[in-house]
């Protein structure tokens, strides 16, 4: 018995234009003395309808093993290529086909109709069916399903940064741009949202002496988190970093400024990636890498470069559910006075007495009641 069955769904058109926006204004000048309301034209519409609201029919696939995983778009495989998306850019992407052709592809209408979001119906790591029409040119036809997803919050939306990636290296730098443990520890919910596997690196650890770093780095290696120490100056590190990316699809994200691509190139010579300085002024990165794009390591691997953050606001995180994702508070929750504590004011909290205990470590804690209330960072 097939596992997978046909069923049609019902999606939004996307709207290609805005609202629309009354030419005249109607005002009393329309009446005079000798006229009333009800001596209008009636086959007119006295405002408009508005953004198009339309919705189309969908044929989808559905997997009866995985019922909440959604469906995909049923479309003729046998005239279509597989391959992994290398670079969106604009309207489009570069796709490496499965027959080891570069395709640059614009995406399917109704592709980006039965995307969650307009910024993320295909993103780099995406696994796509296309369809060519030349050697060098093709249309995406379906986007395959997602795993190991980074996704962010962006104006209200979800914001998905890359795709199919087994881990996460949330780069920080030990200085300039300082190091902000409640980043990391926004990016460590994040990974546990899209079930990827999270490494912390801090860099450009030449700049500052090793043992002020100790701390963060016992926190989070006692936490069971994997900690990378690097400098792309004295290479220090790297060789630990290349064996934690061997064979394995990575995405590298965090700040700008701490040094991902000067990373990338000392980790494979050769790449030419170009970089920037910190700004003399605000001590802030500036963007080097403007769009997300795969890389191939010629030591086995691939790294998914994403563009440098200012601010890492989470996706679909609600306060109450914060909790959960600090495991080190998980053996204080049960003694804690009331049953729905917040651990933030309430009196005979459990965690608050493990702080001051110190065996919850005051950085992380403060990172719990920063993004519980919604500070963005």
């Amino acid at each position: 018995m097939s596992k997978k069955r046909t069923q049609k769904t019902r999606v939004d058109f996307r709207k290609n234009r805005g609202n629309r926006i009354r030419q005249r204004p109607l005002d009393t000048r329309s009446l005079d003395d000798d006229s009333s309301a009800a001596d209008l034209a009636t086959d007119e519409r006295i405002s408009g309808k508005g953004g198009l609201s339309r919705r189309r029919t969908v044929i989808t696939v559905v997997d009866n093993a995985s019922p909440g995983s959604g469906g995909i778009r049923d479309i003729d495989a046998s005239q279509c290529l597989g391959g992994l998306v290398i670079s969106p850019r604009g309207a489009g992407c570069i796709v490496r086909g499965d027959d080891g052709r570069d395709y640059e592809c614009t995406v399917r209408r109704v592709v980006k109709t039965m995307a969650s979001s307009e910024r993320t119906a295909v993103v780099a790591g995406d696994r796509v069916l296309f369809r060519p029409a030349s050697d060098q040119q093709a249309v995406i036809e379906r986007v395959e399903p997602r795993r190991g997803v980074l996704a962010r919050k962006n104006r209200k939306q979800q914001h998905v940064l890359a795709a199919n990636v087994d881990q996460l290296l949330i780069v920080m730098s030990a200085a300039d741009p300082p190091l902000k443990p409640s980043l990391v520890d926004r990016y460590l919910i994040s990974a546990a949202q899209g079930d990827i596997r999270p490494i912390v690196c801090i860099n450009k650890v030449d700049l500052v002496d090793l043992v002020d770093l100790q701390p963060i780095v016992g926190v989070y290696s006692q936490l069971g988190y994997d900690v990378a120490v690097t400098s792309t100056l004295s290479g220090y590190g790297l060789p630990r970093l290349r064996s934690l990316l061997r064979g394995r699809s990575t995405a590298f994200s965090g700040q700008s400024g701490v040094g991902k691509t000067s990373l990338l190139n000392s980790l494979q010579p050769g790449l030419g990636l170009k970089t920037k300085e910190v700004a003399e002024e605000s001590r802030k990165g500036k963007h080097t890498t403007t769009h997300a794009s795969l890389l191939e390591l010629s030591f086995g691997g691939w790294v998914v470069d994403t563009p440098g953050i200012r601010q890492f606001e989470l996706w679909d995180v609600i306060p109450d559910e914060v909790e959960g994702y600090f495991v080190e508070f998980r053996p204080f929750v049960a003694t804690c006075k009331f049953p729905d504590c917040s651990h933030t004011h309430e009196a005979g909290c459990g965690v608050k007495r493990a702080v001051d205990q110190r065996l919850i470590s005051a950085f992380r804690y403060e990172s719990y009641l920063r993004i519980r209330s919604g500070d963005p960072e």
